[in-house]
């Protein structure tokens, strides 16, 4: 029994339409034993505190939620729980995808998507792997690099200093393949995925990032998968 449940995906709904919850709900639990739904909310204030009570590993937010600002939320979800947002919406704006990304989501997929990929994205970031299509990656890794340039860079010069060499080989690996599965960059190492992913954790605590996205833009800017040295 706590063998099962420790290997669900804990799913935490947000969105103001209650046949959209309703089915949502239909569609995760058809996964069994694989995910669950933890709980459901129509707006923030609801959500923040129903959150308090679960524990959530994946949380599937609506951006647009009427009267809320879907995006502008986000931070203040990541600040009540370390659960993943993946975003799922049927606005087509495009800068406001980016704008959920650049706020703390780990994907977007359309509501028209069908029911297979809405599942898959779920449990590709669960596993903590970005869901975004290549164009919408893009972007986001222009815009990091824009904002990381009006940053200081003495501290992440620090940062860098602080990776192993065995860590240095790990992000070249996995910024080398963007877009590739934690299965194939850990083939790619001869390790495996359990292992990948505890260096990643303590890569992505060591450069103060909070997933592949946000490492490949900080390696891009720094070059860091070419570094020998402390020197940038």
């Amino acid at each position: 029994m706590n063998v099962q449940s420790q290997s669900e995906i804990r799913v935490f709904l947000i969105d103001d339409h209650s046949c959209i919850l309703w089915g949502l709900e239909r569609l995760i639990e058809s996964g069994a034993p694989k995910m669950k739904v933890v709980g459901s909310s129509s707006n923030y204030t609801e959500a923040l505190k129903t959150m308090e009570h679960a524990v959530i590993d994946v949380i599937l937010l609506d951006i647009d939620l009427g009267g809320e600002n879907g995006v502008d939320g986000i931070p203040k979800l990541l600040e009540k729980s370390n659960a993943k947002i993946l975003v799922l919406t049927g606005v087509r704006d495009k800068a406001i995808h980016d704008r959920a990304v650049l706020a703390g989501a780990c994907g977007v997929v359309e509501k028209e998507a069908p029911a297979e990929t809405i599942l898959t994205a779920i449990t590709k970031v669960h596993k903590g792997e970005i869901w975004l299509d290549r164009a919408t990656t893009g972007r986001i890794f222009v815009e990091f690099s824009r904002e990381g340039a009006a940053q200081a860079a003495h501290p992440d010069r620090v940062r860098i200093d602080s990776l192993t060499d065995r860590e240095m080989m790990i992000v070249a690996a996995t910024t080398a393949n963007a877009g590739a599965t934690a299965k194939v960059i850990a083939n790619s190492l001869n390790i495996s995925e359990h292992t990948l992913r505890n260096h990643l954790t303590s890569i992505y605590d060591k450069l103060n990032v909070v997933n592949r996205l946000e490492l490949f833009a900080f390696a891009q800017k720094y070059n860091v998968a070419k570094k020998t040295s402390s020197s940038i």
